[in-house]
Order: structure tokens, then sequence, then C-alpha cells
């Protein structure tokens, strides 16, 4: 499938380059048509150390629509649940995606929540 779609071969070549380590997870994120997941993942032991999604509990009902804004308040929450597992620095892999819209404001909402790339 892979020589399908061309996303997916992206995503292949971006993470034969990119792994995370302990001292430097992966920022993995993935957007559907109405949702945005970003997960951050220790390749190393195989562990996922924090997880948040535009379905979160915490992010769930403050939606006004803004797919966009929807996505900078996913990557905040991603970084504050970094902070509290003790993670200051991440490796950002943006899954094959062109780095704009929504996969960029979950970067710049990291960011601005303290999360180093």
């Amino acid at each position: 499938m892979a020589n399908k779609d061309p996303r997916l071969k992206r995503k292949a070549r971006i993470r034969r380059k990119l792994s995370g380590t302990a001292e430097r997870p992966r920022l993995s994120v993935y957007k559907s048509l109405k949702y945005v997941y970003a997960q951050v993942v220790d390749d190393s032991s195989g562990r996922t150390v924090a997880f948040a999604s535009s379905l979160s509990k915490e992010l769930k009902g403050n939606s006004e629509g803004d797919k966009k804004a929807d996505a900078k308040r996913v990557g905040s929450l991603i970084a504050e649940k970094c902070r509290a597992a003790k993670v200051e620095a991440v490796v950002f892999d943006r899954n094959g995606y062109p780095y704009h819209g929504r996969i960029a404001a979950v970067a710049d909402g990291a960011r601005e929540a303290g999360l180093q790339f």
C-alpha cells in the first residue's frame, strides 16, 4: 500500500531517519478529517510516554468548530502531559503530512507551552 499513497512513502522515508530516545522521545502527530491525535513515543523501549487528541476529555466541549484552534490546544495539552512525565525536549514527527495547517498548529501549541524541538 505504501506505493499507492504518497503520504505513506514520505512517512517511511522520514521514519528511517527519525527515532525517539529516552532523553528525546518522538512526538508523532496524526490527523483525520475531523480530529488530531498526538503521542510522545520512546522508540528505544517501545513505550508511549504521553497521548492527547482533540477527543481528550480535557478538550472535549471546548471546540468552536475551528480545527486549527483545536490542533493548537492539542499541542499545548501534549506539552503539559510531557512536563508531567518529566520530558522537556522531543523530536517532531509530522508523519508524512506537509508542515502547515493543523500539523504546524500542534507544533506551535506545544512550543508555546514550553516543549522544545
